[in-house]
């Protein structure tokens, strides 16, 4: 897949995804974007851009290379690319089971996100500075997104009270 394709294809869904989420407390509408889109993020953004890089060849070799930790790019090198259709087809499968999950709403949303956060976190600790950054964002719009589905009734939208009429 060529990778402004990519980028297109991730941005339609995290854009949505992060703002979705960031106002998912405020508004019902918010969370089911927030969650549609974080769920489309992963399938679609994840795994299917990952599954069509795997199709075209790519191996993976190099994809720790800009890692923080050096351990980091050495293991890589040493697990990956001997094997790198089984490693790449896993993550593959999370990406796809995750993306699901938080698609379907209610626990198995929760569950998916608890899944997606923990990926993210281990995107921004241990890889890039660029995907750093990118999980440092996706994180903060996940996390707002769980709290919304843990505590659905709190993304009631705000409203005045009615109006009491009091007969004199």
């Amino acid at each position: 897949m060529n990778p402004l394709v990519q980028m297109v294809v991730f941005f339609v869904f995290a854009v949505p995804a992060f703002l979705g989420s960031v106002l998912a407390a405020r508004f019902p509408w918010a969370r089911r974007v927030g969650r549609v889109g974080t769920g489309l993020t992963m399938l679609l953004g994840g795994a299917a851009v990952n599954a069509s890089f795997l199709i075209g060849g790519a191996t993976y070799a190099d994809f720790a290379d800009d890692a923080k930790f050096a351990w980091v790019t050495d293991a890589w090198r040493a697990v990956v690319p001997g094997d790198y259709a089984l490693w790449i087809g896993l993550l593959i499968a999370f990406e796809a089971v995750a993306g699901i999950l938080i698609l379907s709403g209610g626990r198995p949303a929760r569950a998916g996100l608890v899944a997606a956060i923990a990926f993210h976190v281990g995107l921004g600790v241990f890889f890039s500075w660029f995907l750093t950054y990118y999980a440092a964002v996706m994180l903060v719009g996940m996390g707002l997104l769980l709290r919304a589905e843990w505590r659905p009734r709190a993304a009631a939208p705000l409203r005045a009270p009615p109006r009491q009429h009091r007969l004199a």
